[in-house]
């Protein structure tokens, strides 16, 4: 039987037209969260000049959308609960983007600090609530599929980031106002985020077209969901994406201080090889599916942790610049994996899916919000360089601990999609 033919019927009497719409409108969803993230980040130095602010004051900004996300993340167990992945996605890129939207006219209009942080905070919240429900949702379409997928969803996210980049340098380019500009953006996102979702399914379907029901789903209650907190999977999954996460993010806030402080890199050439670090990033989110489907999670995560450790430890120790080019390239592919892996394996159950993933996804912020403070107050004293040490450690206990992101055995039989006129 062809696995093209779209009267193949899989979980839930979904045709493989319908699970394919379903890929799909995740990846969009995932692209939309990226490209609003970094429309914002490409114009914070005129959101700075127009607030006549020094950094002290973005930092209190920054702030509102990581206090706003980790609210998010802990409330959306409970809301995706309640409302189901798709409801709770699309109320929250909807409201997000009014959000976002508020923001730019605090920028423009006043300007007004307190009006921004109130829009940010909106934002971040939202986008806490969304990034989620995409992963649970993306965990369940890849269920339904049989086979990886997750990666690619979260390099969907890298180029979300890119367009919005590239999107900002325009405005910038054109000294287009900071509140037309997030409003364009803002109607974009609420728009096609309304069409995307339509073509999102319930994330609780399993074999046969049945829907998750159990007597001890504790999925059903708030102490049930919270309780996902003391369970020995959930935290070692944790643990996981903490060492990644820190592992990405460090290289985001200082690889490029890193190469210019530490090897007396130039200042666009430092730039230039983020740049590096973000494409190979990118190309190992989307290698890496071929990767998880040929060996698994666990040997993948093993060599990962491994790729990024080398790579820190060559960007860290060899003071050669063209080496240390070698070492942020295996220290971007040896992190591409570490958290979309970690999402999977925290939906692989569909009754705990919502809470573990909330869980584990509010751990891998922690690392993105406590992550940058930590290695420059390492760094004041030690310098930058030598403060990553303090993320080679964190991925070595990763690797160290990545057997708890095993994936069922039976995944990819039950999903296996039969033809419907058999």
């Amino acid at each position: 039987m062809s696995k093209n033919n779209t009267a193949a019927v899989y979980a839930g009497g979904l045709t493989r037209r319908d699970v394919v719409a379903w890929r799909n409108a995740v990846f969009v969803i995932f692209a939309l969260c990226g490209i609003g993230l970094s429309t914002w980040a490409a114009r914070l130095p005129s959101v700075k000049e127009a607030l006549q602010v020094g950094p002290k004051e973005i930092g209190i900004l920054l702030f509102g959308i990581a206090a706003g996300s980790i609210v998010g993340l802990l409330a959306s167990s409970h809301i995706i609960a309640r409302f189901g992945a798709r409801n709770s996605v699309a109320w929250a890129l909807t409201i997000g983007a009014v959000g976002f939207a508020i923001a730019g006219i605090g920028v423009t209009v006043g300007p007004s600090f307190a009006v921004i942080f109130i829009g940010l905070l909106v934002f971040g919240a939202c986008t806490g609530i969304c990034d989620v429900g995409m992963n649970v949702s993306g965990a369940a379409n890849e269920r339904v599929l049989g086979r990886t997928i997750m990666p690619i969803f979260h390099a969907f996210f890298s180029f979300g980031t890119m367009i919005g980049a590239a999107l900002g340098a325009l405005a910038e380019s054109v000294h287009l106002p900071i509140a037309i500009h997030t409003g364009i953006v803002a109607v974009i996102i609420a728009v096609v985020a309304v069409i995307a979702t339509r073509k999102l399914q319930s994330e609780h379907i399993v074999e046969d077209g049945q829907e998750v029901v159990a007597d001890d789903d504790h999925s059903k209650s708030w102490r049930g969901r919270l309780a996902i907190w003391r369970d020995r999977r959930t935290l070692l999954i944790g643990l996981i994406i903490l060492g990644m996460a820190f592992a990405e993010g460090s290289a985001n806030d200082w690889l490029a201080i890193a190469m210019h402080d530490g090897h007396d890199v130039s200042k666009p050439n430092a730039a230039l090889l983020f740049g590096v670090f973000v494409t190979a990033m990118t190309v190992g989110r989307l290698a890496g599916v071929k990767l998880l489907d040929r060996y698994g999670r666990v040997p993948v995560l093993r060599a990962s942790a491994a790729l990024s450790a080398v790579g820190l430890l060559i960007v860290i120790f060899v003071p050669n610049v063209g080496v240390a080019v070698v070492g942020i390239v295996f220290w971007g592919l040896g992190a591409a994996l570490g958290f979309p892996v970690g999402m999977s394996a925290a939906a692989d159950d569909p009754k705990t899916a919502a809470a573990r993933v909330s869980a584990v996804a509010t751990i891998g912020y922690f690392a993105f919000l406590v992550g940058p403070p930590t290695i420059g107050f390492i760094g004041e004293y030690v310098g930058v360089l030598h403060a990553l040490l303090v993320v080679l450690v964190l991925v070595a206990i990763a690797g160290i601990v990545s057997g708890a992101a095993r994936e069922p055995a039976q995944r990819a039989r039950v999903y296996e999609p039969v033809d419907s006129t058999d």
